[in-house]
C-alpha cells in the first residue's frame, strides 16, 4: 500500500473511531432521567453514582501509558472496545433490573475503557499528524463533537419511541463495538509500537543505525531526516554510514517502553502541559455540566432555550476545530493556545456577567470557539516524540479524568450559592492559567525526539 493511501485510511479511520466514541458516550447520557427512573434514586444519589464512573477513568488513566508501551496501542484499543462493551452491557444490566450496585460496577468499567480508548486514539491521531506534515488533529476532536451531536439524537430518538435505556444500551453499544473492530487495524498502521519495530516505517526514507550499532547516530540521522525535505531522507541516511539494506535495527531493551512510560511523570514539561489540557477539560466540561441550567436560571428561560444555548457552544467549538488548523500551521502552537484562551476568557466574562441574554449568547461563542483548539494542541505537543508519547499522553489525559472528578461537584455547590453563571467564572482560573503556561506547547526541538516520524 503507498504511503498515502494508508496515511488516508489511517486518517479516516480515526475520524471514525472518535466520532464512536462520542456516540457510545452521549447516547446513553442524554437519557439520564430514564436511568433515574429505572434506578429509583434522586438525581443527588445519581450524580453521586456517575462520580464512580470518573473514579474508573482516573484509575486507569494513571496506567494506560505503561499499558500502551507494554501492549501497543493496537492491542489496547482492541482491549478498551471489549471492556466497554462488557461495562455498557453492564450499565443496561442494571437499569433493566434497578440495580445500583449493578450499574456502579458497569459505570466504573466504562470509566475504565474510556480511559484506555481515550490515550491510544488520541496518540495515533498525532503520528498521523507527523506523517501529514499540518495541523489536523483538531479534526479528530471535531469528529468527536459530531458523534456527540448525533448521540445526543440518538438518545431523543429513543426516547420519543419509548424503547427502555436497557435495549438502546445493547443496540447501540453492540454496533459500535463491531464497527470499532474494523476500524483498529488500519487507525493503528503508524502506531509507535510499530515505529520503534521498524525504525520508524517499514519505507526506505527512515533511517536504522550503522553496522557499528551506536545508538548515536541512529538519533543524528532521525533528526536529519526530520529536518530534510520530501524526498531527500536518504541523503543524511548516507552521510552517517546507514543503508537501507545492510542497517541491522536497533535492539529494544526489555521493560524500556515501561520505564519511558512511568518516568514521563518525572517531566516538568509533560505536568505543566497536562496543566493547559486540565484547563481546557474544565472549559468544555462545565458546559456541557453547567450551561443549560445556568441559561435557564440565570435568565429565566425555558429549558430548550438552555439547550439550544449549548448546541451553540458545541457547534462553535465543531466550526473552529475544522477551521483553526490553518490557523495553528500559520501562527503556531503558542500563539494560538494564548488566543484561544483570551477568547475563552472574555466568552465566560460575558457570558458570566453579561446584563443581557443578546451579550451572554455573545459570550457562548467566544467561549465556544476559545474551548476547541486547546485540547488537541495539548494532545499534540505530548505527542512530539513518537518513542515517548504513550507515557505522555497518558499523563496529560489524567489530568482531564481529575477535572471531570473534582469540577462537577464544586461547580454544584457554588452554583447553590451563587447560581451557576456565577459559578461558571471560576474556570476563568483555569484559562488564566493555560495561558501563562501556552510556551510549553511549543514543538521539541529535533534533536530532542528518540524517533522522528517521516512525512508524507
Amino acid at each position: 500500500m503507498s504511503g498515502n493511501l494508508a496515511v488516508d485510511r489511517a486518517r479516516w479511520s480515526l475520524m471514525a473511531l472518535f466520532a464512536l466514541f462520542g456516540i457510545v458516550g452521549t447516547s446513553w447520557m442524554t437519557r439520564l432521567p430514564s436511568i433515574r427512573e429505572a434506578l429509583g434514586v434522586s438525581s443527588a444519589q445519581l450524580g453521586l453514582i456517575l462520580i464512580v464512573g470518573a473514579i474508573g477513568a482516573l484509575f486507569a488513566v494513571m496506567s494506560t501509558g505503561a499499558v500502551v508501551a507494554r501492549f501497543g496501542s493496537r492491542r489496547t484499543l482492541v482491549a478498551a472496545t471489549v471492556v466497554n462493551l462488557v461495562a455498557l452491557l453492564l450499565v443496561a444490566w442494571g437499569t433493566a433490573t434497578g440495580s445500583v450496585g449493578i450499574f456502579a460496577v458497569g459505570a466504573f468499567t466504562n470509566g475504565i475503557s474510556g480511559a484506555l480508548m481515550n490515550v491510544p486514539i488520541n496518540l495515533n491521531g498525532a503520528m498521523v499528524e507527523q506523517r501529514v506534515g499540518r495541523a489536523i488533529l483538531p479534526h479528530f476532536h471535531a469528529a468527536f463533537s459530531i458523534g456527540a451531536g448525533a448521540g445526543a439524537l440518538v438518545g431523543a430518538a429513543f426516547s420519543a419511541a419509548q424503547i427502555h435505556i436497557a435495549v438502546q444500551l445493547a443496540i447501540i453499544t453492540t454496533l459500535v463495538a463491531v464497527a470499532r473492530a474494523f476500524l483498529v487495524g488500519p487507525a493503528t498502521v503508524f502506531a509507535p509500537e510499530r515505529q520503534a519495530a521498524t525504525g520508524a516505517d517499514d519505507r526506505p526514507a527512515v533511517a536504522a543505525p550503522s553496522a557499528r550499532g551506536t545508538r548515536d547516530a541512529a538519533e543524528d540521522v532521525a533528526a536529519e531526516v526530520a529536518d530534510a525535505p520530501a524526498g531527500s531522507a536518504a541523503e543524511p541516511a548516507a552521510a552517517h554510514g546507514v543503508t537501507d539494506e545492510a542497517a541491522p535495527r536497533p535492539p529494544r531493551r526489555r521493560g524500556a517502553g515501561l520505564r519511558n512510560a512511568l518516568s514521563a511523570w518525572r517531566e516538568p514539561r509533560t505536568l505543566l502541559i497536562g496543566l493547559v489540557l486540565l484547563a481546557a477539560s474544565l472549559s468544555e466540561g462545565s458546559a456541557g455540566n453547567w450551561l443549560s441550567i445556568s441559561m435557564v436560571d440565570g435568565f429565566a428561560v425555558r429549558e430548550a432555550v438552555g439547550a439550544m444555548a449549548y448546541g451553540t457552544f458545541v457547534a462553535a467549538m465543531t466550526v473552529f476545530r475544522f477551521a483553526g488548523t490553518g490557523l495553528i500551521d500559520r501562527f503556531g502552537r503558542v500563539t494560538i493556545l494564548r488566543a484561544s484562551g483570551l477568547s475563552a476568557l472574555v466568552g465566560l466574562l460575558l457570558f458570566g456577567l453579561a446584563p443581557g441574554l443578546p451579550l451572554a449568547w455573545f459570550g457562548i461563542v467566544l467561549w465556544g470557539c476559545g474551548a476547541a483548539l486547546a485540547n488537541p494542541i495539548a494532545i499534540a505537543a505530548a505527542s512530539d516524540d513518537p518513542l515517548r508519547a504513550p507515557g505522555r499522553v497518558s499523563v496529560v489525559t489524567s489530568f482531564i479524568s481529575f477535572g471531570q472528578l473534582t469540577a462537577p461537584p464544586l461547580l454544584g455547590l457554588l452554583a447553590d450559592s451563587i447560581g451557576g453563571r456565577h459559578a461558571l467564572l471560576t474556570i476563568t482560573v483555569a484559562t488564566v492559567l493555560s495561558i501563562a503556561l501556552a510556551g510549553w506547547v511549543k514543538p521539541l526541538p529535533q534533536p530532542s525526539r528518540t524517533l522522528v516520524a517521516d512525512r508524507v
